[in-house]
């Protein structure tokens, strides 16, 4: 084989190889943290109910997704939705962008996927934090990130 052909098919191997990672992250990078669950949708939003009011967190609306479809005969797998806030925590990101209050409080969704897999999804608040442009506020956005991350383990059992 020719050099120019060796070095053609390496470029363009290395360009499948960036465009196929970019496109991993472009789909990875939506913010959206999802854990599997050991539990019911809504056993699972029970424990995380359950541990949000523990450590002191306020549960603000708890909402059946599914119940909801059914009373307008649209069938839904299970899905349910708590949401939930620490003012101390949240407020810290409005004082650098109150755009932050469309994603504040926060979010967890428990649905079943049609295998009947049972997952319990969550915004990140780092990249809440980024999709807002809040720059100051690392701190508080671990700290938010911690608790959930302990809070989800407990609601789904890993």
């Amino acid at each position: 084989m020719r050099l120019n052909s060796i070095v053609t098919m390496i470029v363009m191997f290395l360009f499948f190889i960036a465009a196929t990672a970019a496109s991993a992250a472009a789909s990875a990078d939506n913010g959206l943290l999802t854990k599997k669950s050991k539990y019911s949708t809504s056993e699972t939003l029970d424990r995380l109910e359950a541990a949000l009011k523990e450590k002191g967190i306020a549960v603000a609306l708890r909402w059946n997704h599914s119940a909801q479809g059914a009373k307008v005969n649209i069938p839904l797998r299970p899905t349910e939705l708590l949401l939930f806030g620490n003012p101390k925590l949240g407020t810290q990101f409005f004082t650098s962008q109150q755009t932050a209050g469309i994603d504040l409080p926060l979010k967890a969704l428990a649905w079943e996927d049609e295998k009947g897999q049972v997952w319990l999804s969550y915004n990140d608040p780092f990249y809440i934090a980024s999709r807002h442009g809040i720059k100051d506020r690392d701190e508080v956005a671990k700290k938010m990130s911690d608790v959930l991350n302990n809070l989800t383990a407990t609601a789904t059992g890993n």
